[in-house]
């Protein structure tokens, strides 16, 4: 399988941009199959704009060497795709250690055998770039990186220097160089760029993005280093459990503006376990579809909080789905959904606290949490990885650990030390999650769904 890792020397050197015109250009002419390094649900929905295909996430946090492989295999051969490329996560070896590899893009490269193309911002760097360069490669040998893109250069005369200095001095190939440009930027907010399924203007932005990429990347070398990536190991492992619910069952899965958080894997894994997937907007329809259970994943219902309060014969609808204890799993915005309010705007009203956002950042981290409570995804007494990213606060004003499935261990929560309300068979909690964390997420609430 063809495939190249796009990895930054660290935060905010233009490698969206990049890796998504890449995708784009290259989408022209071939089937790209993308992938995100980390958790991360707003670039893939880019990716998923440019290369028309849904796109994977990839995370050794997450993910065991066979499962980072399995994951990749599989996102392949669904979109039967001509090459695969990766964008990386922060700096090539960013991750949760100074020393280790866990969480790093450099970890999901070496996994998969991958070439990799270091994205450098060279503002007003020539020789320092080289350094850079070599710095990346010296780190670790295991990594093989095939070539640099310069961004944010002045110019074509400094980036022509600069080639010089990186191709001369670290012996490595520069693909091409993207002048500074300010026109070419994408507007963001709180948790980063905004979800692609908002803006319909992104399309011709993305578009722009790949004719420039074609215009000053030298696409034929790239597609020469992907076609001669070496072999991947052959040691797979299932990203979820091989248990499979044989009775058919409906999920609903609301899918709109305020609510687009999924992870693609979590979705399949449920349809593998014989599950219909209703997809519904809380924000435009009148009630939940005829379903035996719901997963609300994250999203943005802080902004859309009047289109979701105004909207009462769907609140009262979830409101009831959860009373007559059908099974609903909550992640993050589903949480604050779920709750009385979201900034003095009615909600849900299952879980008695209000919700509000909050401008310093409340939860930034991979978790792991311990499972204290059965509930609709996990039994009592087992233990899962996730990661939260959240701008918000539950006011939770009980004081009975009786009232959390989950009590963290790496993380914040909710109240930074529990985390999953849980009433009725309805768990909600600041947690994503990730099937590959949780191979039995999906037989567990199918099972749930049937038994209730």
């Amino acid at each position: 399988m063809k495939r190249v890792v796009l990895s930054g020397t660290g935060s905010g050197v233009g490698k969206t941009t990049i890796s998504t015109g890449i995708m784009r250009a290259l989408s022209k002419k071939h089937k790209i199959q993308s992938f995100k390094v980390g958790p991360d649900y707003i670039d893939p929905s880019y990716h998923k704009i440019a290369t028309g295909f849904d796109a994977r996430n990839l995370d050794s946090f997450f993910m065991s060497e066979g499962q980072i492989r399995q994951s990749f295999k599989q996102g392949m051969n669904a979109s039967k795709a001509d090459y695969g490329i990766i964008e990386g996560v922060r700096g090539l070896y960013e991750g949760i250690s100074p020393i280790t590899d866990v969480g790093t893009t450099s970890s999901i490269a070496k996994a998969l055998h991958a070439p990799i193309i270091l994205i450098i911002n060279s503002r007003s760097l020539v020789r320092s770039a080289a350094a850079m360069t070599l710095g990346f490669k010296a780190l670790d040998n295991k990594v093989n990186i095939q070539g640099v893109i310069l961004n944010n250069v002045k110019s074509q005369k400094h980036y022509l220097k600069t080639k010089e200095a990186v191709e001369t001095l670290s012996n490595t190939k520069v693909l091409g160089g993207i002048i500074r440009d300010k026109s070419i930027t994408m507007e963001q907010r709180h948790l980063g760029l905004i979800p692609a399924v908002e803006e319909e203007r992104i399309k011709d932005l993305i578009e722009k993005w790949g004719n420039l990429i074609e215009d000053n990347i030298d696409l034929d070398l790239l597609k020469e280093i992907m076609d001669n990536s070496q072999p991947i190991s052959d040691t797979y492992e299932p990203i979820w459990s091989n248990n499979k619910t044989r009775e058919k069952t409906k999920i609903g899965i609301p899918f709109d503006e305020a609510f687009n958080f999924y992870y693609k894997e979590n979705l399949e894994a449920l349809e593998a376990n014989n599950a219909e997937l209703k997809y519904f907007s809380p924000i435009h329809d009148e009630n939940i579809p005829d379903v035996d259970a719901l997963y609300l994943g994250g999203g943005y219902p802080e902004i859309f909080k009047k289109e979701l309060s105004s909207n009462t014969s769907m609140l009262k609808s979830i409101k009831k789905f959860s009373e007559d204890n059908h099974p609903i799993y909550a992640e993050c915005g589903g949480l604050m959904y779920l709750s009385k309010s979201i900034n003095n705007e009615s909600m849900v009203n299952v879980f008695p606290y209000e919700s509000y956002l909050t401008k310093k950042v409340q939860g930034l981290s991979y978790t792991i949490a311990e499972v204290i409570q059965d509930n609709p995804i996990l039994k009592k007494n087992t233990q899962y990885h996730g990661h939260e990213f959240h701008y918000s606060k539950v006011e939770y004003k009980g004081s009975n650990k009786q009232d959390f499935a989950f009590k963290m261990k790496r993380g914040v929560g909710i109240t930074g030390k529990y985390d999953g309300l849980l009433k009725n068979n309805t768990v909600a909690s600041y947690i994503h999650t990730h099937t590959s964390c949780i191979p039995e997420f999906a037989y567990n609430f199918t099972q749930s769904a049937i038994e209730n």
